[in-house]
């Protein structure tokens, strides 16, 4: 529990005196339009976001310096350094807030890395949450968001959670008003990962080729879907135009998601730039008996079970 902040003896705001632990989801993109290349470096983006119920956990603690440990997911592969989100985020929120930036924080983590889940902007957004916390910032989520915003395109829904439509190169976040339906998900997680530039580089190599599939374009039919409760509905609305391109870098994941396919799932696709693959089910029985058969397919690393909306990065 954190505490009005007041300042330290240093002159520090005063936050949290004991450690703040701090759950954050995955994200998948149940439309993800994108659009031509920006002066910018950017696409256009056009594309509505859903946390899923994987979750990584942060937790900060006062420290005399900054650093990161980690466990779980990519541990000895990840850089702790100031490359890491994480330590960018809590550089970025200290800046802003005019603090020091000295915080212990371990990151136990559960989304895979480079998996078109977000991971990282995940924890950059659980950064922001807990040292906010821990350091007494007392900043609100719009605030918070507008931060996330200068450390990657999906941070600032992670700061927020549930479902949103992302414009602009994805950090323009509005929330989707739906009815409060509970999606069931099956998540296939490939081994290795994907580089989500290389994949948006590859998409303009196929479009310019004529090789691409047509654009997506409008979130209509998938907004309009997501105000039904028939997940058939939702399924026919699924889309994703750098799945063409993950398919390209990946070829074996067409097996995953023809295994997927024949083992009834309502529909499949790459998630975001991939490798990750996800599949929607009618209910939980049936996301159950899907992730089993998948499991026996043998065309991925590990299957798991997830359901969505869930709530973004939050102190627990």
């Amino acid at each position: 529990m954190t505490e009005a902040w007041r300042p330290d003896d240093d002159g520090q705001r005063r936050g949290a005196s004991g450690p703040v632990r701090v759950r954050v989801p995955a994200k998948v993109n149940l439309h993800l339009g994108v659009g031509p290349l920006r002066r910018d470096g950017y696409h256009e983006l056009n594309t509505v976001y859903h946390a899923i119920s994987i979750h990584d956990e942060l937790t900060a603690r006062r420290g005399d310096t900054l650093a990161l440990t980690m466990e779980g997911e990519g541990a000895g592969e990840l850089a702790l350094d100031d490359t890491n989100l994480v330590i960018r985020a809590a550089h970025a929120l200290a800046g802003y807030a005019g603090v020091l930036p000295h915080a212990r924080l371990h990151l136990r983590k559960q989304i895979p890395l480079a998996g078109g889940l977000a991971g990282g902007s995940a924890d950059a957004a659980a950064a922001l949450v807990a040292c906010d916390a821990l350091w007494g910032t007392g900043l609100s989520r719009d605030e918070l968001a507008g931060i996330a915003a200068d450390l990657g395109s999906d941070v600032p829904f992670l700061i927020h959670g549930g479902t949103a439509l992302g414009t602009g190169r994805g950090e323009a976040v509005s929330p989707v008003l739906a009815r409060p339906t509970s999606w069931h998900w099956v998540v296939a997680i490939a081994d290795g990962g994907l580089s989500t530039p290389a994949a948006y580089r590859e998409l303009d190599r196929l479009r310019e080729a004529g090789t691409a599939g047509p654009p997506l374009g409008s979130t209509d039919a998938l907004l309009a879907a997501l105000r039904q409760r028939d997940p058939r509905v939702l399924a026919a609305a699924l889309g994703n135009d750098l799945q063409d391109a993950a398919l390209a870098m990946r070829p074996a994941l067409a097996e995953t998601l023809k295994a997927g396919e024949a083992a009834g799932a309502l529909a499949g696709l790459v998630s975001g730039s991939g490798p990750t693959c996800v599949f929607l089910a009618g209910d939980e029985k049936h996301a159950v008996r899907l992730a089993a058969d998948l499991t026996a397919a043998a065309v991925c690393r590990e299957v798991r079970v997830a359901h969505g909306p869930v709530a973004g990065a939050r102190i627990v």
